[in-house]
């Protein structure tokens, strides 16, 4: 094995990362693509590791039942699971630098260029974009390119949307807002009713910020950083990123969102989201658990609902996409079988299925664009649609989480210590230090 010695530090960020994703499935077996079909013989008697993460169930373990049968009929060969629950994945991922890893993992789209930069993954870009996966959007591609050379290939996704008060907006007889200037009507109207202390939209100022502030700035054609050669150039100071954060740092200088709590993270927010003090904000699905609890019963699906955020300029705002890949580890030693495996799950009925069943969204556009009106997923797959990512740099996570660099831009903005030219310059500065160390 090639794989350098990962950091402690390392491996608990990947274990938190990584904790984020989902597993799938179950149905009746379908035919897939032919991908693997013509090397059936050359691979009997062979064995091939695959890691799954996560805690497997039935429905789960029915998938993977399925999709390995058919692996084995196409190949000949066998496939040993194994499911990783989640506070394990940092050290079972670490351990493979002593030559215990698997031979194809599941991975967390967000982990790829850390465990990239550790030689932990080999290119698939042999593979990436032939037969279904053509279809696969460019933009899916964001975390999983480094140096033109693709290390995974996208198998499900995660997007946010707007969860709001559902019960308010049917009292005050609120329309679901479709534009920018409609959300801000419907937030200061709420502000209006429910009195002193009512964020009508959350301003994210905490550990996940950069999910929100992303949003607006995207919107707007603005990008974090590009890379320019083998040299990351921050782009904060342009016109789209500046409009998205003045967006942004608006929402607690326009007054719907209290200035009391400009470091909040998701989690904060959703606290007071459950107890009364918050109408809407951006989240997923997986919020809606700890709202009940939070509340202590009073706030349940009937009461709660999402809509996508809609951009200032017009239409839907993208959304960073989260999910779950498929990589081939670094250093196996059956590289040619691991791609078979990897091309047969990612063919569009098995990729279909896992996300569908797993409760992720579809990395493939028709699949995507059907789930626009179900009442469910339809907020999700609309924001989805646009999604982005953030600069593809193992460094990333030090200037997002670690140093909050926007974070702190905004700040002095809202707290007058800064305009917004100057904060964006320095904070430019910053980001680009941190990229290109």
């Amino acid at each position: 094995m090639r794989i350098a010695k990962i950091t402690a530090a390392a491996a608990t960020s990947a274990a938190l990362a990584l904790g984020l994703a989902a597993c799938g499935g179950s149905e009746e077996p379908t035919t897939s693509s032919p991908s693997a079909a013509a090397s059936g013989p050359a691979f009997a008697g062979k064995t091939l590791s695959v890691w799954r993460l996560g805690d497997s169930n039935p429905a789960a373990a029915k998938y993977m039942e399925e999709l390995n049968a058919e692996f084995k009929a196409k190949t000949g060969a066998d496939v040993k699971l194994e499911w990783i629950p989640w506070p394990q994945v940092a050290d079972k991922f670490a351990a493979a630098a002593t030559g215990t890893g698997p031979d194809v993992t599941e991975i967390g789209n967000d982990q790829v260029p850390m465990w990239q930069s550790q030689d932990a993954l080999e290119p698939l870009t042999d593979i990436a974009r032939e037969g279904d996966r053509a279809q696969i959007p460019e933009n899916l591609y964001g975390y999983e390119t480094v140096d033109n050379e693709i290390y995974a290939i996208p198998w499900g996704a995660g997007a946010r949307a707007v969860l709001y008060r559902k019960d308010w907006f049917e009292d005050l007889k609120i329309e679901v807002p479709k534009t920018w200037d409609e959300l801000v009507a419907a937030a200061k109207k709420i502000q209006k009713e429910k009195g002193e202390g009512v964020d009508g939209f959350a301003f994210n100022g905490g550990s996940d910020a950069n999910h929100l502030l992303a949003a607006f700035a995207w919107s707007e054609g603005g990008e974090y950083a590009v890379k320019e050669g083998d040299k990351w150039v921050g782009k904060l100071t342009e016109p789209g990123f500046a409009a998205g954060f003045a967006t942004y740092t608006g929402l607690v200088q326009d007054g719907l969102s209290g200035k009391a709590n400009l470091t909040q993270n998701t989690t904060d927010i959703r606290k007071r989201f459950a107890n009364d003090k918050v109408a809407m904000y951006l989240t997923a699905g997986w919020d809606l658990p700890g709202i009940e609890e939070d509340s202590k019963g009073k706030l349940k699906g009937d009461k709660l609902d999402f809509f996508p955020l809609p951009a200032k300029s017009g239409g839907v705002a993208p959304s960073f996409f989260g999910g779950n890949d498929i990589a081939l580890w670094g250093g196996t030693q059956q590289a040619e079988l691991g791609k078979e495996y990897i091309k047969l799950a990612t063919s569009k009925t098995w990729a279909d299925r896992y996300a569908k069943e797993g409760g992720l969204l579809p990395v493939y556009p028709d699949t995507l664009a059907a789930l626009n009106e179900d009442p469910a997923q339809g907020a999700f797959a609309q924001a989805f649609a646009k999604a982005k990512a953030f600069p593809a740099d193992p460094n990333w996570s030090e200037a997002d989480a670690t140093k909050a660099v926007l974070q702190n831009a905004a700040r002095d903005v809202i707290e007058g210590k800064k305009d917004a030219n100057t904060a964006l310059a320095d904070a430019n500065k910053e980001l680009e230090e941190i990229l290109n160390q």
